[in-house]
């Protein structure tokens, strides 16, 4: 896609209806006016997460049906095109990257967007590796810090953690002074811990309960089974942390612990942290694979076949 304002429509990936991947199309629709707190963004590179795929498949319960039709892309890093008159800290041509939260999305050539969300992209990186970073990197930062309460000293074990979530989390605990455990697989094993992780866990040939105990954390990017088992592990006033079910609240209060499933949200002063961290070479951010916005649909289909080591992106 080539994106200009000197018309007054872009294309944007969007669905009508939930289902696979025939219900994404291409459509021509107006360019958005930023509200007096937004600015238009022309988007340069988007990543694809794995709620881009619970959206389109109806599963995503923040978006419902009467929503639609609805653009996919939850985060992006691009150009600021417009400013709203209140949003007087951003102008013109600077570059941006930002999570959308729950509004219409960053599969299109522009975006609008809260002031507030935006932060200005790692400058270390080039643009696909500053798209992979703000939803990952937020939903780590707020499950691992707002709802985990990590400190320097704690243990966390971390599940999932090849992944792009999981690859920034064990990272941000290792940076805050904790002793990180972590699950992977495959060659994943090596990816996480040339990530400076030493406690790596393969959880086909190996019980992650028989390694990893007396947790303060334990932050679930997997769900089911493995979350199940994780309680044991979970110290008194520890806690165990998910993007994905709820928690056992019985299991909780029996072991004096915490549970919380939580929705990561835009936030740009976060975003801001993390992009200077990156700078400073503490935190790496691996771009598995890249696509063209053009072919988004492959891009979903590697999603779609799981086991993505760091995360997928898709450039203009």
């Amino acid at each position: 896609m080539s994106a200009s304002l000197s018309t007054s429509t872009m294309h944007a990936y969007r669905i009508r209806r939930f289902g696979g991947a025939d219900a994404v199309q291409l459509d021509s629709i107006p360019i958005p006016e930023p509200a007096p707190n937004e600015v238009l963004v022309q988007v340069l590179a988007a990543s694809v997460n794995p709620v881009d795929i619970k959206t389109r498949e109806g599963r995503y319960p923040a978006i419902r049906e009467d929503a639609l039709p609805f653009t996919l892309g939850r985060d992006f890093v691009g150009k600021v095109m417009r400013v709203g008159r209140d949003a007087v800290q951003w102008r013109a041509d600077q570059h941006v990257y930002a999570f959308v939260g729950q509004g219409q999305g960053a599969f299109a050539e522009f975006v609008v967007i809260d002031a507030a969300a935006l932060a200005e992209p790692p400058h270390s990186v080039d643009i696909a590796t500053a798209a992979a970073v703000p939803l990952a990197a937020l939903t780590a930062w707020q499950g691992i810090f707002d709802q985990g309460l990590l400190e320097k000293g704690e243990r966390v074990l971390v599940h999932a953690a090849a992944g792009g979530v999981g690859h920034l989390a064990v990272q941000f605990a290792r940076e805050k002074g904790a002793e990180v455990y972590a699950t992977a697989s495959g060659d994943g094993i090596d990816f996480v811990r040339s990530l400076g992780i030493e406690h790596v866990v393969d959880y086909r040939s190996q019980r992650f309960e028989d390694i990893a105990r007396e947790m303060d954390l334990v932050f679930d990017l997997v769900g089911g089974e493995t979350q199940s088992r994780s309680w044991p592990l979970v110290k008194r006033g520890g806690a165990l942390v998910s993007t994905l079910t709820e928690p056992s609240q019985a299991e909780a209060a029996a072991r004096g612990a915490r549970g919380a499933r939580f929705t990561a949200r835009p936030d740009g002063a976060q975003l801001a942290s993390i992009a200077a961290l990156i700078d400073e070479g503490r935190v790496k951010v691996r771009v598995a694979e890249q696509f063209a916005f053009d072919n988004l649909k492959q891009a979903f289909a590697r999603i779609e076949a799981g086991h993505v080591r760091g995360k997928i992106v898709v450039k203009a």
